[in-house]
C-alpha cells in the first residue's frame, strides 16, 4: 500500500470513528454538558498520545512554535467546535449535516489560497461526486434553510474554520512532526473551552453517572478525539488538502450505518446510492496522481 493510500485510508478511519459519535453522545450529554464533555476529551487525549511523545524524544520546540501550533488548535478544537455547538443548538440536525458536506470545499479553497495547491481534473471529479453522494443521503430538502439564520450563520463559520484547521494542519506539518503538532493543538483548544466548561460545571447531573457513560466519555477521548485526530493530521500531512478532504465523506456515511445497527433505523435507496457515490469518489482520489511532488 502506498504512502499516497495509507493517508487517505487514515483520514478516512479518522471520519469513521466521528461518524459513529452519535449513539455515543446521546448517552454521555444526559449527563455532561457539551463544554464539559469537549474539555474532558482535549484533557484525556493528549495524556493518551504524551507517551508516544515522550518515546519519540519529546517536544523541543522554539517558543514561538509552540506559541503557533497552540494557535491553529485554539481555532480547531476551541472556536470552531464550540461554534459547532452554537449553530447546532440554534439550527437543526438537518443543517448540520447539510452545511458539513461543505468543509471539503472549503479545504480545497483555503488549499489554494494559503499553499498554493491544485486540484487535477480527476481530483476535482472525485469532490464532486462524493459531495452529490453525501447530499444524495442527507437529502437537503429536509433542511430548514429559510429559519434561524443565526444558527445556519454560525455552522457555515464552524465548517469554514475545521476547514482553515486542516489547511494549517498540512503547512504545520512540513516542518514539525504530526503526532507532536496534535497533542499541543488539543492542548490548545484548552484555554477557549474551559471557562464555558466551568460555567457548564454547575449542571453535571452527577447522580446519573453510569458506566456506559464512563466508557463513552473513554471513546470519545481516545478514539474519537486522541486516534481520529492523529490520523486526521496524518492524512494532511502527506496529501493535498482537497484530497485528504475527501475521506471527511465517510462521516455521514458512517453514521447512517450507526444509526442503521445501533438505533435500528432503517436506510432508504437514498442512502445506498449516496454510500455508493462517496466510495467512488474516493477511490478517484486514491487512484488519481498527484498534481504535486510528494512530500
Amino acid at each position: 500500500m502506498s504512502r499516497h493510500t495509507k493517508a487517505l485510508v487514515a483520514g478516512m478511519v479518522a471520519a469513521a470513528f466521528w461518524g459513529g459519535l452519535f449513539p455515543v453522545i446521546k448517552v454521555v450529554m444526559e449527563v455532561l454538558p457539551p463544554f464539559v464533555l469537549l474539555t474532558s476529551r482535549l484533557i484525556l487525549a493528549p495524556l493518551m498520545l504524551w507517551p508516544f511523545v515522550v518515546r519519540g524524544g519529546g517536544i523541543h520546540w522554539p517558543r514561538r512554535t509552540w506559541l503557533q501550533v497552540a494557535a491553529v488548535g485554539a481555532l480547531g478544537f476551541g472556536l470552531t467546535l464550540g461554534i459547532q455547538f452554537v449553530g447546532t443548538h440554534l439550527s437543526t440536525a438537518s443543517n448540520g449535516a447539510l452545511v458539513t458536506t461543505s468543509t471539503p470545499a472549503f479545504v480545497v479553497l483555503f488549499g489554494a489560497w494559503l499553499l498554493g495547491e491544485r486540484l487535477t481534473r480527476r481530483q476535482a471529479l472525485a469532490l464532486v461526486v462524493a459531495t452529490v453522494g453525501v447530499l444524495v443521503i442527507i437529502d437537503p430538502r429536509r433542511a430548514r434553510l429559510d429559519t434561524m439564520l443565526l444558527g445556519n450563520v454560525a455552522l457555515v463559520l464552524a465548517a469554514m474554520g475545521w476547514a482553515l484547521y486542516s489547511v494549517l494542519v498540512r503547512w504545520l506539518t512540513r516542518t514539525l512532526d504530526t503526532l507532536q503538532v496534535s497533542v499541543v493543538s488539543m492542548l490548545g483548544g484548552l484555554p477557549v473551552v474551559l471557562p464555558l466548561a466551568l460555567w457548564q460545571w454547575p449542571h453535571i447531573r452527577w447522580e446519573a453517572f453510569s458506566w456506559p457513560v464512563v466508557w463513552g466519555v473513554l471513546y470519545l477521548a481516545v478514539f474519537a478525539t486522541a486516534v481520529a485526530m492523529f490520523l486526521w493530521n496524518y492524512a494532511f500531512t502527506h496529501l493535498e488538502s482537497g484530497v485528504a478532504a475527501l475521506s471527511f465523506f465517510t462521516q455521514p456515511v458512517v453514521g447512517v450505518l450507526v444509526g442503521a445497527l445501533w438505533l435500528g433505523e432503517q436506510p432508504t435507496w437514498p442512502v445506498f446510492l449516496g454510500g455508493a457515490l462517496v466510495l467512488a469518489g474516493v477511490y478517484l482520489a486514491a487512484s488519481a496522481p498527484s498534481p504535486s511532488p510528494p512530500d
